[in-house]
């Protein structure tokens, strides 16, 4: 049902994804997902380092460093601390920026690497690289999924007013259907679609649910011709499949590229940092570890997709601090879902526990917290969270 097809291994994540759907938690789950999270996104943070490298350095001649931010603000300072040209807007821009900046977001979370072109007049912004978080992994996904559903569940309740045109004796569309009986026969299909996945019956979503921009580079492009990027692209052997323009409040250039890792360069470093502290609370020793690593790596599947932006500076500085900000976007993708019910946000809370599981102490997880069929306040996910993490429950009884 979903590839998320930056990652290596997709079926068993997928397979995992689909039982949790129907309640089924297995035995080994926990160490299941935690592999699958936490080699993946070392996977794709070397893939993309080596990818942004050669990428980079063909488009500036090598004169490019790399450095890495945690925060968005250090992203959106650099854009601003040396811009390629200037005008009225970028100034305008700049000046809004200086003199407010709590505004734009700066506090966002950024698991990601900022690329600077060094030159005579200083550091600019190149570009960037990162990967994203596990709670827009897990936004993303419930919001593919739940579209699906909504989609499953709307032809369900076609069929019902298809069935009572027919029980009328009139053609289905010379039925007249009030708000509340549509209604009504919604609330019927979606409640059939929670007892086939309480009976563990097979749902009708047929076809997958791919999630391409896990991985993703941000590049400064000013030259109109793209052609010189497709020449190194394709050198750093990447395969263009798919190319999206976007036009008006937000103008990008969208590529999806097939991109084969280089195996022995991602394994030439050991595995360190909190990835290795990870495994290694939990018992294993370095050399399992990057031996553990090495074969999930070798065995994956041969090439992955991931997302390339390409924009003009100023377009660059629309997205951040601009007309489109990238966090704005955001909000409003949230806020115009077109199916809320309890069944999608459950969907969301099952999947931000799945992929926020990998982070979580040592606690035991016997059964799953959370059943698409019931019903659930915020509340409830939020104290599932604090139990996840050992976070203390105070109230104010004694």
């Amino acid at each position: 049902m979903i590839q998320i097809s930056s990652y290596l291994h997709r079926d068993i994540l997928d397979g995992v994804i689909r039982r949790w759907m129907y309640g089924d938690m297995r035995q080994n789950d926990r160490e299941t997902v935690a592999r699958l999270v936490h080699f993946n996104n070392l996977f794709v943070c070397r893939y993309l380092g080596i990818l942004a490298e050669s990428l980079f350095g063909g488009a500036h001649d090598g004169k490019t460093t790399f450095r890495r931010i945690a925060r968005k603000g250090e992203l959106k300072d650099l854009l601003i601390e040396h811009p390629p040209y200037r005008n009225e807007r970028i100034d305008d821009l700049i000046r809004r920026y200086g003199s407010n900046p709590g505004h734009y977001y700066r506090e966002t979370p950024f698991h990601g690497v900022l690329v600077c072109r060094t030159d005579g007049e200083g550091r600019r912004y190149a570009g960037s690289y990162r990967i994203k978080r596990a709670r827009r992994i897990a936004e993303k996904a419930a919001r593919r999924v739940v579209d699906h559903v909504f989609a499953a569940i709307r032809k369900s309740a076609d069929t019902l007013a298809e069935g009572r045109a027919r029980r009328i004796g009139i053609p289905r569309h010379e039925l007249i259907t009030s708000p509340e009986e549509m209604s009504q026969e919604f609330q019927c299909a979606e409640e059939g679609f929670l007892e086939d996945l309480r009976r563990k019956r097979p749902l009708e979503i047929q076809h997958g649910i791919a999630i391409n921009d896990i991985g993703g580079i941000k590049i400064v492009w000013e030259d109109p011709s793209l052609d010189r990027l497709y020449e190194i692209l394709q050198h750093a052997g990447c395969t263009i499949v798919e190319q999206e323009e976007h036009r008006g409040i937000y103008n990008a250039v969208n590529l999806t590229v097939r991109y084969g890792p280089p195996r022995e360069a991602i394994l030439a470093s050991p595995v360190r940092g909190h990835i290795l502290s990870y495994f290694q609370e939990r018992g294993w020793d370095a050399e399992s570890v990057n031996r553990e690593f090495a074969e999930f790596v070798g065995s994956g599947e041969e090439n992955v997709l991931l997302e390339i932006i390409v924009s003009t500076f100023q377009e660059m500085l629309e997205s951040e601090i601009g007309r489109c900000m990238h966090e704005d976007r955001i909000m409003e993708q949230r806020a115009a879902r077109p199916y809320r019910g309890h069944l999608a946000r459950n969907i969301g809370y099952l999947l931000e526990y799945l992929f926020t599981l990998p982070e979580a102490p040592l606690a035991v997880t016997q059964s799953l917290p959370i059943r698409l069929w019931d019903r659930y306040l915020p509340d409830t996910f939020f104290e599932i969270m604090k139990d996840l993490f050992r976070i203390p429950t105070s109230g104010p009884l004694e």
